[in-house]
């Protein structure tokens, strides 16, 4: 048989070139924060009381406040990511799945001790453990009862014990203090907390930086609710000690002297005060709150308080300067104990090149929605310049102008406000008229001026 003719294998095609793939713009998820206005509620009247999930009005002891708030705190810590690694990650804690305890009994010699919580971070098969010890309504924390949590978290294995009050740390004060043993291999970290912060950092991720979704945004502010209500005892620092009667009446009397170790304390309470102020406005406004430290670098702090307290013996006078970020300047705090007074400040620069009854003009329309006894003084080279409350000067803007022709450079706005004279946080007390000289003055003062431009000057492009 003839032999069968195959038909012509056609050569295999090419394979086509693969269509890249277009992907698609890596975005961040957005974040949830909650309204500044509150919705509009449904209660009938004033009297109906919402419903809370961290009751407070029933706590009557300072035992029920502490294992209350440790045990709210510690589960939101645990709920919301965002806000257990922003308070965990300044204590050298890992980023890893969070896990919190409280009541945990631990062995110790003879007499077992229970912390108020523990935290446990996991990463990478690795736990870092940190002890906490929690103090409420202003409660200091004891010494011992620190020490033994140091040693028990030294002998365990643990990182860090952490401990939570109203007192605001200071630079090179520590506020309880325990031995370390050098011998031990573990080292442990002691670290402090205040429910100031805490509130802080909540306002800031509920009200400006957002949270992973709107159930963790709503459990942060019923947290924030439950530290602000008064029986929690967790409002901050809220007394300026028992120093503070008799030093303000030693200066009224003229008989306080240099080297008073009482004003040192009343310094170290003024300090605390500034930082939780600082603390209060930097979460309400969501911006960068910080004391401005005058004096050199590296300066021992404790020396600089003494110096301060040498200054307050003399001219009686508490002074402190906050920066703000998105401020025009630096806002001054004066607490006058001779006279009751507390003066809010700040110093307004006035553009380069302009003339100086322009300058005066456009001050006083910025400050159109301002107190009438704010008092408007002009800043010149030598010397001081003149100076009048806004009411004055509204219908006569001249009379800001020196006299001489002196050139202008700057201008500073202050208030005036009763001093509280009691210690503590109450209605007629010195932190309650600090709080709220401040407030008033940033709301109606600061708020309204522009900020200057810092950005450097735009070089020209050659031809």
């Amino acid at each position: 048989a003839p032999p069968v003719a195959l038909p012509a294998q056609r050569p295999a095609p090419e394979p086509a070139a693969a269509k890249p793939v277009r992907r698609r713009p890596r975005t961040a998820k957005k974040k949830v924060t909650l309204p500044a206005a509150r919705q509009r509620t449904l209660a009938e009247n004033d009297a109906w009381r919402s419903a809370r999930l961290f009751p407070a009005a029933s706590l009557k002891s300072d035992r029920e406040r502490e294992t209350r708030s440790t045990s709210v705190l510690l589960a939101a810590m645990a709920q919301v990511p965002e806000f257990g690694r922003r308070l965990t990650a300044a204590f050298g804690a890992p980023a890893g799945r969070m896990e919190t305890f409280t009541e945990v009994t631990l062995p110790h010699g003879e007499t077992p001790r229970r912390p108020d919580g523990i935290i446990r971070v996991e990463r990478a098969g690795k736990l870092w453990t940190a002890l906490v010890e929690t103090k409420t309504n202003g409660n200091p924390l004891r010494a011992d009862q620190v020490q033994s949590y140091v040693d028990i978290a030294a002998r365990r294995g643990y990182e860090a014990v952490i401990t939570l009050s109203n007192d605001v740390a200071l630079e090179g004060r520590p506020l309880v203090e325990v031995k370390m043993d050098r011998r031990r291999k573990h080292k442990v970290a002691l670290w402090h907390l205040s429910w100031a912060e805490v509130a802080h950092q909540a306002q800031l991720l509920i009200r400006h930086e957002g949270v992973g979704n709107a159930a963790h945004a709503w459990l942060l502010q019923e947290l924030l609710h439950y530290l602000q209500h008064d029986n929690s005892g967790c409002q901050g620092f809220q007394n300026m000690g028992p120093s503070w009667v008799q030093v303000r009446n030693g200066i009224d009397a003229e008989t306080l002297c240099p080297g008073d170790a009482r004003a040192v304390d009343v310094i170290e309470s003024w300090e605390r005060l500034v930082r939780q102020v600082c603390l209060r406005i930097g979460g309400e406004l969501g911006r960068k709150a910080m004391p401005v430290q005058r004096g050199k670098r590296g300066a021992d702090p404790a020396a600089r308080r003494a110096a301060l307290a040498d200054r307050l013996c003399e001219d009686g006078r508490l002074t402190a300067e906050l920066r703000v970020d998105g401020s025009p300047g630096v806002l001054a705090l004066t607490a006058d104990l001779r006279t009751g007074k507390l003066r809010t400040s700040v110093e307004v620069p006035v553009p380069e090149g302009g003339y100086p009854l322009s300058s005066a003009k456009r001050l006083l329309r910025m400050l159109a929605e301002a107190p009438a006894d704010l008092h408007v003084e002009t800043l010149v080279e030598e010397g001081n310049g003149p100076r009048s409350t806004l009411e004055r000067l509204r219908p006569e803007p001249a009379d800001l102008l020196p006299r001489n022709g002196e050139r202008i450079m700057g201008f500073r706005l202050s208030l005036f406000k009763g001093m509280g004279t009691t210690r503590g946080s109450a209605a007629s007390g010195f932190i309650r008229s600090v709080d709220e000289a401040v407030d008033h003055f940033h709301a109606q003062v600061v708020a309204h001026l522009p900020v200057p431009d810092s950005r450097p000057a735009r070089r020209p492009v050659p031809a």
